[in-house]
């Protein structure tokens, strides 16, 4: 994880429009958006709820294809890419990061975390020193073991935020990723994410309806029914 790296655009996003069809009706979810994230950012995305702005994180995320317009993340125009070739895509360059955490319960904090990495050629040993940094910088060494019913929601989205980064991606999205959690809770895994930003370099992108929240952001975008209302040059 380096965070001497020079500014670039990591994301560009040029006019891309979503729609969802809803019985014989088609509902637009965004329109004409164009922006771009710089490597090393931390952007929040607000709007009220229906605003499109969980439909935009999916589509950078390439869970979501747009209608129309480009998405490029690190490169890669993701509309090109098969469903194998994108489900690769995901693996190597996003980290996400859910409200509900989505953990496997059976399974331990270690093993949840290693899970992204299963995927890859690393050895036995070298996912164990992937998932062994991973956990400490999320100040989780000591709790490995624990499966997630034996740990605090907290300490839950520690351990899906150690799951995000342990493939050192191009991009983290986080949905709402304080919205499960008491105040004391969120405000320790924002400052987390702050860190992982600052000392890390980590590009971050978070939808979030909390002002609180939004000003750890260097950058707060509004959504307004799919249209971006504060769009830079």
């Amino acid at each position: 994880m380096d965070a001497s790296q020079d500014k670039s655009i990591v994301v560009s996003i040029r006019n891309v429009s979503k729609s969802y069809q809803r019985g014989s009706q088609v509902v637009p979810v965004l329109e004409g958006i164009s922006f771009e994230i710089e490597t090393g950012e931390f952007l929040a995305l607000m709007g009220p709820s229906g605003s499109g702005k969980s439909t935009l994180l999916n589509l950078i995320a390439g869970i979501d294809s747009a209608d129309n317009g480009a998405i490029i993340v690190d490169g890669v125009d993701i509309a090109t890419l098969s469903e194998s070739e994108l489900a690769a895509w995901r693996a190597s360059h996003v980290g996400f990061i859910f409200q509900f955490y989505n953990l496997i319960p059976v399974l331990t904090a270690f093993e949840n975390v290693e899970l992204p990495l299963q995927l890859t050629t690393l050895t036995r040993r070298e996912r164990r020193d992937h998932v062994e940094a991973a956990l400490e910088v999320v100040g989780l060494s000591d709790r490995m073991e624990h499966y997630p019913s034996q740990l605090s929601g907290g300490q839950q989205q520690r351990v899906a935020i150690a799951r995000a980064v342990v493939t050192d991606p191009s991009i983290l999205v986080a949905d709402e990723p304080t919205g499960d959690l008491d105040r004391v809770s969120a405000t320790e895994i924002l400052n987390l994410m702050a860190q992982l930003n600052r000392d890390f370099g980590k590009t971050i992108i978070m939808v979030t309806h909390d002002p609180r929240a939004a000003e750890k952001a260097h950058i707060i975008r509004h959504l307004e029914k799919g249209v971006l209302t504060n769009a830079l040059p």
